[in-house]
């Protein structure tokens, strides 16, 4: 697959699983002057000699091709490089490796599913050959696991969002809380609305208590009323018998 765009201000180029024609990948060329990470994974090299001059190149991913020599190259093309990658490459002894001592910025080299690894005292022997390497296949000469920075990165953006994710459940907790209080309320509001309901009703009870009290009393003067009017009814005619005794 030829690259279509070119950019001096490239600074990443991945073109894994690409097909190379006669270990050249068309488009890739000096212009990229600015390029510190090319990805060539399984591109079908079987030579590094047709890689453009790349001043500034830190790390080159060359793994899964059928490369078996000319790394010599590497130092004059990529003088700053500090990470490389061989994994899976057909490279048999440490004499093919040899040049990468040119590459005095070299950090970490990674040759894993390579003949070379099969020989005895191999890790010693690389760290001897090449006394600038701090790691070789991830590890150090004391068996630490390399740091990748990479690698950490992704994790923090995963803590990030576990971080998230944690605060978002905190919040939907919250407002699932929320409601509850709410009915809380809503029942402290209906409790209070029975009482002044209540409250009301026994107003409303003394109030017909006090009109059944003044009708009962209403009716009581009535039939006193009424029993003074017959007492005095009864009076009139004796009262009228006496007075015509008298006139007589």
């Amino acid at each position: 697959m030829a690259i279509q765009r070119q950019s001096k201000k490239v600074k990443e180029l991945v073109l894994d699983n690409c097909r190379s024609n006669e270990g050249k990948i068309e488009g890739l060329t000096d212009e990229f002057e600015e390029l510190e990470f090319l990805s060539t994974i399984n591109v079908g090299l079987t030579s590094v000699a047709n890689l453009p001059k790349l001043n500034k190149l830190k790390k080159l991913e060359l793994s899964d091709n059928r490369i078996s020599g000319g790394l010599e190259v590497l130092s004059e093309k990529c003088p700053s490089l500090t990470h490389l990658n061989l994994s899976g490459n057909k490279i048999k002894d440490l004499s093919t490796i040899d040049p990468l001592k040119k590459l005095e910025s070299l950090k970490s080299l990674d040759l894993f599913n390579c003949e070379v690894t099969n020989l005895n005292d191999y890790r010693d022997n690389v760290f001897k050959l090449l006394p600038q390497l701090t790691y070789l296949d991830g590890y150090d000469k004391e068996d630490k696991e390399a740091p990748d920075s990479d690698a950490e990165g992704y994790a923090e953006g995963l803590d990030d969002e576990d971080d998230e994710d944690e605060d978002g459940a905190e919040e939907d907790y919250d407002e699932d809380a929320a409601p509850g209080e709410e009915d809380d309320d809503d029942e402290d509001v209906e409790e209070e609305e029975d009482e002044e309901g209540g409250e009301e009703e026994e107003e409303d009870l003394s109030g017909e208590e006090e009109e059944e009290d003044d009708l009962n009393e209403g009716e009581e003067e009535e039939d006193d009323f009424d029993e003074e009017r017959g007492q005095k009814r009864k009076r009139d005619p004796e009262d009228e018998d006496d007075d015509d005794d008298e006139d007589d």
